[in-house]
């Protein structure tokens, strides 16, 4: 057990929800694959109440991602195969030899950071029989994070663009063939080929593309908000509107947003 109570009676809770004869009978038919859904939407959960500054919203947050931990160690030691303390057994063992700056025999070597941690992570990769350099990158990450990841992957071997032109001349070339696609198929791959290479333009420039969509979905829907909000102001139905009288009210959320007149 651990040395913390609160987290030895979530603990607790979690094998009495799950016990077949007296828990829930909801948390009692979960499975790994069930329950992964409501993990990956938990993470997702955190880092908006990050980006929101919410330090309330993000221990909630942060509570209901170690329940997730907590239920799926659960499903684990039921089945034989690991317990909550070999889990953070792992990942206190992994964070001591990724360091070992801090905590092995190399304390005090000038050493970069993102080297070392590179160098650690495929040392594991390897020992775990991984025979490329894609090995590793998880399935079910959102699809933009994984382009960036896959590329980052390639770049570490060399494959990879020498300035922001290459990849700006790729991303014109798939929107042209996107817009010569002449069916369904064809649209599908030259689609994901196009927002392949604008997370490739936009790593060029040394900008996160998760961060980036986030921030620009945030303003879409801020400034959409601010057209409903002001076609409300003038007593019009919004969605009655003509396309420019929308885009004149688009143009006004944008002048009222950098303090200029509406």
């Amino acid at each position: 057990m651990s040395a913390s109570p609160s987290l030895d009676r979530l603990l607790a809770i979690m094998a009495r929800l799950r016990d077949p004869a007296k828990g829930c009978e909801w948390d009692v038919a979960q499975t790994f694959a069930t329950i992964a859904p409501y993990t990956i939407e938990e993470a997702y959960e955190v880092a908006d109440a990050i980006e929101r500054d919410d330090m309330a919203d993000l221990r909630e947050e942060l509570g209901d991602l170690l329940l997730q931990v907590v239920f799926h160690a659960r499903m684990a030691e039921e089945a034989g195969h690991f317990s909550f303390d070999d889990v953070a057994a792992g990942i206190a063992a992994k964070m001591e030899k990724r360091h070992p700056h801090i905590f092995g025999d190399e304390a005090g070597q000038d050493w970069s950071r993102e080297t070392r941690w590179e160098a650690q992570k495929a040392s594991e990769r390897e020992a775990k029989g991984a025979t490329s350099a894609m090995d590793g990158v998880a399935q079910a990450l959102p699809a933009l994070m994984r382009a960036e990841k896959l590329q980052k992957r390639a770049v570490r071997q060399g494959f990879d663009w020498p300035d922001t032109e290459g990849p700006v001349a790729k991303l014109s070339e798939e929107v042209q063939e996107l817009a010569e696609a002449t069916n369904e198929a064809e649209r599908i791959e030259e689609a994901g080929d196009l927002l392949f290479a604008a997370v490739n333009v936009t790593r060029a420039y040394g900008v996160a593309p998760e961060e980036a969509l986030r921030a620009a979905n945030a303003k879409f829907e801020r400034r959409y908000r601010g057209m409903e909000t002001l076609s409300s102001e003038q007593g019009r139905d919004f969605a009655a509107l003509s396309l420019d009288e929308q885009e004149e009210l688009w143009q006004a959320v944008k002048r009222r947003e950098k303090g200029l007149t509406v």
